[in-house]
């Protein structure tokens, strides 16, 4: 019986690691820009000809990217249930992992 909780845990943990490789960054790229650019600074690149200008109120989204107390689980849960002051933006699962596969790509 354990064998079998062992390999269902497995196949639970490949298929989440399957739907972050399955996430697309330059689609949370742009659900950030929409989103999160009023408050945060969605870019610090100053290569980067898309940069968006946030505020000083709110981490910026590549200081958030990089802490490494913030893992993509720990984003999938803020992201689905946020504390004020930031929204409920009512993201898909599919649009949440894009915006963490844009993250995990700025933490790079």
């Amino acid at each position: 019986m354990k064998t079998g909780l062992g390999a269902g845990v497995l196949m639970a943990l490949f298929a989440v690691a399957d739907v972050t490789q399955a996430a697309d960054a330059e689609a949370g790229r742009s659900i950030a820009d929409r989103w999160c650019a009023a408050c945060h600074v969605t870019s610090d690149s100053k290569a980067d000809s898309r940069a968006v200008s946030g505020t000083d109120a709110a981490p910026t989204l590549s200081s958030i990217a990089r802490d490494p107390n913030r893992s993509p689980n720990w984003l999938r849960q803020w992201l689905s249930s946020p504390h004020p002051p930031m929204p409920d933006l009512n993201l898909s699962r599919a649009e949440t992992d894009d915006v963490i596969a844009y993250l995990q790509g700025m933490s790079r």
